[in-house]
């Protein structure tokens, strides 16, 4: 199943992939870490922003662990699909939950901060950054 949902990612085929999800996830075949972390960054190179909220909603809920690909993953779909608050939500849950916040982490919230104008909170993200030493030129770039 894994490789179908893969195969849908290269396809952009979204709903495919929440489809294999969902027969996956009602069978005994019983979803992991991995494969949900493909069917989020499906749904991330898609712009379905909700939808990777919501399989996040339902790792919790099913009690599959969530880790740093997946927060990194969400954050990017919610700065994506324009949602800055909530892309700083989940940035905020991942130091929250103590899972391990990277470069990548801090990009893409430092990205939302910067595409929806809010420059003030893309400099104290890019300052958290620097004192974690999780900065790059990247992350320069996103905060201009």
């Amino acid at each position: 199943m894994s490789a179908a949902i893969a195969a849908c990612e290269k396809g952009g085929e979204w709903d495919k992939a929440l489809l294999i999800f969902s027969v996956m996830a009602q069978s005994k075949a019983e979803p992991h870490t991995f494969t949900c972390n493909a069917v989020i960054s499906v749904c991330e190179k898609a712009g379905k922003w909700q939808e990777a909220l919501q399989l996040i909603l339902m790792m919790v809920q099913i009690g599959i662990e969530s880790n740093t690909i997946t927060c990194n993953t969400a954050i990017s779909a919610c700065e994506k699909g324009g949602k800055w608050t909530r892309a700083l939500s989940l940035f905020a849950a991942v130091t929250q939950n103590e899972l391990e916040c990277n470069t990548i982490t801090h990009n893409a919230a430092i990205s939302a901060c910067e595409k929806a104008g809010e420059w003030e909170k893309a400099l104290h993200l890019l300052s958290l950054a620097q004192r974690e030493s999780e900065s790059n030129t990247i992350s320069f770039t996103a905060a201009r």
